[in-house]
């Protein structure tokens, strides 16, 4: 449509209509029938963590296992985005916008919550309180750390990878381009954005429900007014979500930027206040202790399933680390898009320790200073006051700020932190479902992020409304299960296409052009085009390497040196200087048959006499060293490049760290 119109729309309609009818039916029957919804679910819920522990536990294995060695190896290097590529934000606006995007709202409900729990209920036997305390918060840091942001980091980096560096809209669809080629434009790629989009939603609606519940507790704490009503609530909903709509319709560079600059400010002013407030010198120490437990157990606790243990461990295991998984899972194509649209220009290594390492390093700061504050100062001053409340998650941080001095300059922190992460993870939400609707398309109108913007928080209201939160924290565990399975095949295609890229790196020009000055050109072109039979290249390895090599031996014998060409029956011609305890030096030539691809055979403009299998000479060598193809080498250049080859086996020799490989036996 012209983009001058003002009710222009770059909605696809195959990935919008069908999500809008999902959500919609979903909330009609959480209003129609929220027992129901919630009982079937809760049954659902209960199979899968049963059944399906250990995929959930083997799959986040790998997505941090495979970024980790992603990031180490030479695919690190390569750019998000062409090679000249800038980044577009700054280093701090990049890693405040990745911080409010990922877990702003769950830090503040859960940051005394967990904790606290933990310690109250820990997962193993605890012999002492202390121990228990270390348990609590090795456990939360488990929850929190690297494999929750690994899940982030995978789906981020093959959209980012495939979005830029491919040239492939922004979409969850592009990340299986390497698996379905051209068919992710037709109703496999379809389904996949229904699914990511309605996940998505879900997903950010209910973080927003924890959000609205935990701000109007605050308000209610710091005020003194009835918060606990439903029409305060849903009011609350509707005043956060139009400055999210605000904050959605100016754009990604300064709504979003501003907001998330302005939560990291908030977030580190109320950190440092309850760090120099609270037990100062024992959270120092217990940050440095919690580290060192939680790396030091990492193995144990990524493949923990307590198969081995009670019904009461296997329990805790599908109430808390499957349910963590599973929404990080749900959460993935929200914070993956969003990373990957502000990320163009970094390298993959720049991206993997940015996403992986410095949130996680916050993350756990923040629950040492707020979980290890709870407990010390239950054990000390609170009477065990803040453990009775523990099931109040909701207003539980106010109650941890009771004790600290200024507690309601500190509550009124908390207060405009929540409401600032809530209106960031709604808006930047809206930004990303809208792109997943729109298949990636730049410049979408205002009132489609505004329309989404709207939707999250009516969903939001609705599921308060009916109690559907613990219906939707049940089907969170449903949906994250089957894209668990997609984000496998993802993380497949990403190494594809790394691979791909890398030979493309990689791709030397042919031997050929080493000595070719430009005469015979025509001749030169003639051969590009002409697509070579097996016999034309025995025509050449007789005609044109067989007297070269034989030149060679000629003046290597002139020169002392013996030496022979072998042609063999299977066509093979190699020139072979034998040596005694040492490896022989060989330059041999062989006609080798490569299967061309299907997508060459249909393509238009190529050399048109493309058959299924291209014959080329190709070199081979005693120390297994892949050869290259010499059908463009006139015999004077084969001369040239045999004497290359054989002044670089005699320079290994005369070296000692060739040694190993120039003294293997050469076995005719």
């Amino acid at each position: 449509m012209d983009s001058r119109h003002p009710f222009r729309s770059t909605l696809a309609m195959p990935v919008f209509i069908p999500s809008l009818m999902l959500i919609c039916g979903m909330l009609i029957w959480s209003i129609a029938s929220p027992g129901t919804a919630e009982q079937f679910f809760g049954h659902a819920q209960q199979i899968i963590t049963t059944q399906f522990g250990w995929f959930y536990t083997l799959a986040v294995a790998a997505f941090l296992i495979g970024l980790l060695g992603i990031a180490v190896s030479r695919f690190g290097d390569i750019k998000l985005g062409p090679d000249d590529a800038q980044p577009a934000f700054s280093l701090t606006s990049w890693l405040a916008m990745l911080f409010a995007a990922g877990m702003g709202i769950g830090l503040m409900y859960f940051g005394v919550a967990e904790p606290l729990q933990h310690y109250l209920s820990p997962p193993v036997s605890t012999a002492t309180p202390a121990e228990a305390a270390q348990v609590a918060l090795q456990t939360t840091f488990h929850h929190w750390g690297l494999h929750a942001w690994a899940i982030y980091g995978l789906v981020g980096l093959v959209l980012a990878y495939f979005g830029f560096r491919y040239q492939l809209p922004l979409t969850l669809r592009s990340g299986l381009y390497p698996l379905l080629g051209d068919r992710i434009h037709g109703p496999i790629g379809h389904a996949v954005d229904v699914f990511a989009l309605v996940c998505t939603v879900f997903g950010i609606a209910t973080t927003l429900g924890y959000g609205v519940l935990q701000l109007s507790a605050g308000l209610g704490d710091l005020t003194g007014w009835d918060t606990t009503s439903l029409p305060f609530q849903i009011g609350l909903i509707a005043v956060v979500m139009m400055l999210a709509g605000f904050s959605a319709a100016t754009g990604l560079d300064k709504g979003v930027r501003r907001l998330s600059e302005l939560n990291l400010m908030l977030a580190i002013t109320l950190l440092l206040f309850v760090l120099c407030a609270g037990p100062t010198r024992h959270l120092l120490g217990a940050f440095s202790d919690n580290i060192g437990q939680y790396v030091s157990g990492m193995v144990t606790l990524t493949f923990r399933t307590f198969s081995y243990g009670g019904p009461d461990q296997q329990s805790w295991f599908g109430g808390w680390t499957l349910l963590y998984w599973a929404w990080w899972v749900s959460w993935s194509p929200f914070v993956g898009l969003f990373i990957a649209r502000i990320s163009r220009g970094r390298t993959i290594r720049e991206f993997i320790v940015g996403v992986l390492i410095v949130p996680t390093l916050f993350n756990l700061l923040w629950m040492t200073v707020f979980g290890n504050s709870a407990i010390w100062l239950d054990m000390h001053q609170a009477a065990g006051s803040l453990t009775a409340a523990a099931g109040n998650v909701d207003a539980l941080l106010f109650r941890l700020l009771d004790y600290l001095p200024f507690p309601n300059a500190s509550s009124g922190i908390a207060i405009l932190l929540i409401a600032t992460f809530f209106i960031t993870s709604a808006d930047s939400g809206a930004m990303v479902v809208d792109s997943i609707a729109s298949r990636g398309a730049p410049d979408s109108p205002i009132w489609q992020r505004l329309f989404w913007a709207a939707l999250l928080g009516v969903t939001a209201a609705v599921l308060l409304a009916t109690g559907g939160l613990k219906a939707l924290q049940a089907m969170t565990l449903i949906s994250a299960l089957p894209f668990a399975a997609i984000m496998l095949l993802l993380g497949y295609g990403l190494l594809r296409g790394l691979q791909a890229d890398r030979l493309h790196q990689r791709q030397p020009l042919a031997p050929a052009t080493t000595f070719w000055t430009g005469q015979h050109w025509r001749m030169r072109l003639a051969q590009l085009l002409h697509q070579s039979s097996a016999t034309e290249i025995q025509a050449f390895i007789s005609d044109e390497v067989r007297p070269a090599l034989l030149a060679v031996v000629a003046e290597l014998a002139a020169g002392g040196v013996e030496a022979s060409v072998i042609h063999e029956p299977d066509g093979k011609i190699q020139l072979r200087v034998q040596q005694q305890a040492l490896r022989d030096f060989v330059y041999g030539v062989k006609c080798v048959a490569n299967a061309v691809p299907a997508f060459v055979l249909s393509a238009t403009n190529l050399p048109g006499d493309s058959q299924p299998l291209q014959y080329l000479p190709q070199t081979f060598f005693a120390d297994g060293r892949e050869g290259y193809d010499i059908r463009f080498l006139r015999r004077q250049e084969i001369i040239a490049d045999v004497l290359k080859q054989y002044e670089r086996y005699l320079s290994l020799l005369y070296r000692e760290h060739g040694q190993l490989l120039s003294r293997a036996p050469s076995h005719s």
